[in-house]
């Protein structure tokens, strides 16, 4: 078997071999562009082919980057149209591409990669770990009526405001400006290349699906969030709500849920933590649904990962980590000093034992590693551990992303 990267000429068949893995078709193209294919980066794709050249399996990886806590931007690589062929699955054909991949992203020299995956027994064995999640409130339009208190903590919160209803074709600089300023603040948020927003390539609000869009501006009329929605059957469905404060999201959600002519309101992707809940005047108005994971990391580069990020309490961590897909174990000294890591390979005894993909998941802030060792995924050797690990990896904001790739 080969794997090899594409060319221009291969994107025909790299779109056919994904789709047929997934038992789907390609769409027709429509005016507009739109098309999630559109955005892939030919050099970053990947074919497995058979000794007599026959596609059957693919992989592709996106140039992002990715805020980690302390508002840090690092280059990360999202993992995309990953399939293999059904008559050619159970056979290494997924390990020998991924393995190929991981070694691929070692040589441009990042220390992560990042996916969605389709399905959550896969991905663990790779060394991936999920790092934030995502859930679901929908709102009867009866319940719908907020009561949100006048106390506000942060001294510089945005006190006037106005919401603007445009179409999705009328904003979409707003919509792509707003974003990139929102996700340089949020742990866990990837950006949109100007790209996808120019081929209009993926999910709503960046594909060219007809949507309206609630703008909300300061007091000095600067767009400051969004909402991107539509409305079938009686029910308004928001698509994204992107808002640089709280005050923003508040003023956005009291806008969609004063809509007239819905039966109910479903506002998807939102941080589990989010206070919307708290704000209802009617706590039991909310239906959470849809709880679930939405970005996994793979660490490639333990100490690099590691010192990358912010941190927010001194101390120090000793780590045992195995990469068992790659068949590494390293043994790492991690000391915090004013919000700064450095990590160094060491022989003192670990205060933790761990996966590569347990790793990932608690690197965001996301996951306690006190959790995982109460799930038996960590071993702590000794009973300080468990609160120095929970103390240090703690994140000054819950992680959450909401882009599709």
């Amino acid at each position: 078997m080969e794997i090899r990267s594409t060319t221009d000429e291969d994107v025909d068949v790299f779109v056919d071999t994904v789709h047929a893995a997934f038992g789907l078709f390609p769409e027709t193209p429509v005016e507009g562009g739109g098309l999630w294919w559109s955005a892939l980066e030919t050099d970053r794709c990947l074919l497995a082919l058979t000794a007599d050249g026959r596609p059957v399996g693919t992989a592709a990886a996106y140039s992002f980057e990715l805020t980690l806590p302390g508002e840090t931007l690092v280059p990360a690589s999202g993992v995309t149209a990953v399939g293999v062929l059904p008559t050619h699955r159970r056979q290494g054909v997924l390990s020998a591409m991924m393995r190929h991949q991981l070694a691929e992203l070692r040589t441009r020299g990042e220390f992560l990669s990042v996916l969605l995956a389709s399905e959550a027994r896969i991905y663990g064995r790779f060394g991936y770990g999920p790092a934030t999640c995502t859930t679901q409130l929908t709102v009867p339009r009866h319940q719908a009526a907020l009561a949100v208190p006048r106390a506000r903590n942060a001294a510089d919160a945005p006190t006037t405001g106005s919401v603007e209803m445009l179409r999705r074709a009328e904003c979409g600089e707003i919509l792509e400006e707003v974003y990139d300023r929102y996700r340089r603040a949020q742990s866990g948020a990837l950006s949109r290349p100007h790209r996808w927003w120019a081929l209009r390539a993926g999910q709503p609000p960046i594909s060219p699906a007809p949507r309206y869009v609630a703008v909300h501006r300061d007091a000095d009329g600067t767009p400051d969030g969004y909402a991107s929605y539509s409305i079938e059957s009686g029910t308004l469905t928001v698509d994204e709500t992107i808002a640089t404060h709280d005050v923003v999201f508040t003023a956005l959600a009291q806008f969609i849920l004063g809509h007239d002519l819905v039966s109910q309101v479903v506002f998807k992707h939102v941080p589990p933590a989010h206070p919307l809940r708290w704000q209802f005047a009617d706590f039991r108005a909310c239906e959470v649904s849809g709880d679930t994971d939405w970005l996994w990391v793979r660490i490639l580069d333990v100490p690099g990962a590691l010192t990358a990020r912010g941190w927010f309490m001194d101390g120090e961590l000793v780590l045992d980590v195995e990469d068992p897909f790659l068949g590494e174990r390293g043994r790492y000294l991690l000391t915090v000093r004013d919000n700064k890591a450095d990590c160094v390979p060491t022989d003192r005894e670990p205060d933790l034992s761990l996966d590569v993909r347990d790793l990932g998941s608690v690197y965001l802030g996301g996951t306690a590693p006190s959790t995982l060792m109460r799930a038996g995924h960590i071993r702590a050797h000794h009973p300080r551990a468990a609160a120095l690990a929970d103390a240090l990896f703690r994140a000054e904001q819950p992680p959450h992303c909401l882009h599709w790739f």
